[in-house]
């Protein structure tokens, strides 16, 4: 008889606090997507910090996509509406295809804690070099929501009907 089940499949993650004052001693939200990730099963593989700089942001992003071994991205921080917030604007030049729904989803689920202030919010996600990236509000908050309740089943290959991992072999298709 075969068996329904399937195997977890442990990504290679990477996180970027996006962040002007931050560091790693107070950088709470970064080490939370950390201890998340890793409490479900992936691999940290690394985590950076950078200053609010659109082509700081791209450098680090950029290097990661380049790297095979690495399967996702997690951004916290930049994605408001002040003069220094520039996550989105950094990162989305990068994506090959933009995952609509996750910023759609992010804001649908925040309504439901923050109410209106929601629509401040600039979560986005998308494909870049087969590599997903995720970028989240800089509020460790946020950053738990975003992982608990979306980011984290779409890396589970064993969440159905569907799931991101099991579309990676197809991502450089041609």
């Amino acid at each position: 008889m075969e068996s329904n089940k399937r195997e977890f499949i442990p990504l290679n993650l990477a996180v970027l606090t996006v962040s002007d004052s931050r560091t790693e001693a107070d950088d709470k939200s970064g080490q939370t997507l950390v201890s998340l990730l890793e409490k479900d099963g992936h691999h940290a593989a690394d985590k950076q910090i950078v200053r609010d700089d659109r082509y700081e942001i791209r450098v680090m992003v950029s290097k990661w996509i380049a790297d095979p071994d690495i399967q996702a991205i997690v951004t916290t921080g930049g994605t408001g509406l002040t003069g220094r917030d520039g996550t989105p604007e950094a990162i989305a030049p990068l994506f090959d295809k933009v995952i609509d729904g996750f910023g759609e989803m992010f804001r649908v689920l925040s309504y439901d804690l923050i109410g209106t202030s929601t629509l401040q919010s600039r979560a986005v996600a998308g494909v870049a070099n087969g590599t997903f990236i995720f970028c989240l509000p800089g509020s460790t908050g946020a950053c738990k929501d975003g992982w608990t309740k979306l980011i984290s089943a779409q890396l589970d290959y064993r969440t159905r009907p569907c799931n991101l991992v099991e579309i990676m072999p197809r991502l450089l298709e041609v």
